[in-house]
């Protein structure tokens, strides 16, 4: 499926206005064999190339020059023994049609376009490969040793693709919003089935099978797990058992490659106990509060400080913390229990634009990532704009072993009881996930269809399911 074929050109024409001289050359992505060349991966199309090129078939790539204007699709025709296999596809003088670029070569002609740009001098722009073949291909090419395509990608490129690719169009929040209801989909019936007995695997089998009906399939690899503490628990042959929590976080994909992101976390007995609903709630407050703290102009960092105080307040009053809040934020007390940032950018990609180098996408000169434990891991520091997308996603979690080193060093000991925490050491963990877009005067969720997650509605939802 396509935008629009002004979509693409319009697309194009910024990157060559942003880049400004040189030859870009974006790389899309080839099959991926999973243990032998026949038996691939399923085929996924390189974002970037997918932004300016539109097109999801494998070995192709997409040449713009900065100065002529000349745009070319690259690469070779199917042949018989394809079309018996797989079926007639679009040619690439028809795809390149479809997306309005007027020439198209066999991919032989890449090298012949690379070389000709590089002996007169001229820049060749390329993104930071992280595919293994490409790097060969781009070694070939350039003769930069893969070792060194990173450091030497083009960083004209890479801001010129961020700055583009971070607001969103209203074709691509259609998309979104697409993912987001499918994810609504998967969320509600991980919940339906978070009854004893049930296994995660099955949970994540249902989902991922709800995810492949409707688009491309998950966003990433579904984490469901009762050890919610494990922020990336992948799913076991555990069976459920009543009274512990059940985390579910998972995506979707659609046809577009555009993601949705969300994360819920249900009590398998159909009713939270006192010490769960004590955490949960305080996760549901920070992650409201993150809500009405979004809006233009706002750095992002900031709101994750405020839901650090928020969070730190309020399990003050449960007796796990002490001291000055504020102190205790500075300390990075909190990241005990808050390991990770509030949230990541949300596109085609489910961290959208990682690839290009997170400190590229998520901070600029005017907002620089921390080096502080817990806050270090926060993807996405600076001002919010209009037509970003956004993860609001706080947890509070127990871990054993972080709590066990903390103590023995005596880390942030002045703000921390280790003694109440210790009873805490069985808990688990809780996260509550949501996609936000950015509007013009504040934020709103993605998607019209709500997964539950205030206490009240998540039981009454569970008590709909016969729990």
């Amino acid at each position: 499926m396509l935008f629009t074929k002004a979509t693409y050109v319009e697309r194009r024409q910024a990157l060559r206005s942003l880049v400004g001289n040189g030859l870009i050359v974006l790389m899309g992505n080839n099959d991926s064999p999973l243990n032998y060349p026949a038996n691939a991966y399923k085929f996924r199309q390189d974002s970037s190339f997918l932004y300016f090129f539109g097109q999801h078939r494998d070995g192709l790539v997409g040449v713009i020059d900065c100065e002529s204007g000349k745009e070319v699709l690259i690469g070779d025709e199917i042949d018989i023994d394809d079309i018996v296999w797989y079926g007639s596809v679009t040619s690439v003088v028809e795809m390149a049609e479809q997306v309005g670029v007027a020439e198209t070569a066999p991919m032989a002609q890449l090298a012949v376009l690379v070389k000709d740009a590089m002996e007169k001098g001229r820049r060749v722009h390329f993104l930071p490969p992280y595919r293994h073949d490409t790097m060969i291909q781009l070694m070939d090419l350039t003769g930069i040793h893969p070792s060194e395509q990173k450091a030497k990608a083009s960083m004209e490129l890479i801001n010129a693709v961020v700055k583009l690719r971070s607001k969103k169009s209203a074709e691509e929040i259609a998309e979104l919003e697409c993912a987001s209801h499918i994810g609504y989909l998967m969320h509600t019936a991980a919940m339906s089935m978070a009854k004893p007995g049930v296994t995660e695997r099955e949970i994540a089998g249902v989902i991922e099978g709800i995810a492949a009906q409707h688009g491309f399939g998950c966003s990433f690899q579904s984490i469901v797990s009762m050890h919610g503490e494990v922020l990336h628990g992948y799913p076991s042959g555990r069976a459920l058992e009543a009274g512990r929590l059940l985390l579910v976080d998972a995506g979707a994909e659609t046809v577009n490659h555009y993601c949705s992101d969300h994360t819920r976390t249900t009590p398998i007995s159909g009713t939270f106990t006192q010490r769960q609903k004590d955490i949960y709630d305080i996760v549901v407050d920070c992650h409201d509060l993150a809500l009405t703290h979004c809006r233009p102009g706002v750095k992002y960092y900031d709101v994750h400080m405020d839901v650090c105080r928020l969070m730190t307040e309020r399990l003050k009053a449960l007796g796990l913390m002490k001291g000055d809040t504020e102190a205790a934020v500075q300390a990075g007390a909190h990241a005990l229990f808050l390991p990770h940032g509030l949230g990541h950018m949300m596109g085609m990609d489910v961290h959208d634009m990682e690839g290009l180098g997170q400190i590229h996408v998520g901070y600029d000169a005017e907002t620089r990532p921390s080096s502080q434990f817990g806050t270090a891991s926060l993807r996405f520091g600076r001002r919010l704009e209009e037509g970003f997308v956004v993860t609001d996603e706080p947890g509070i979690y127990f871990i054993p072993d972080l709590i066990d080193l903390w103590r023995k060093e005596g880390i942030n000991k002045d703000f921390l009881n280790f003694d109440v925490i210790e009873t805490y050491k069985d808990f688990g963990g809780v996260r509550i996930e949501d996609d936000v877009l950015i509007t013009a005067d504040g934020c709103r969720f993605l998607g019209e269809d709500r997964i539950p997650y205030h206490t009240s509605d998540v039981e009454a939802f569970l008590a709909e399911q016969n729990f």
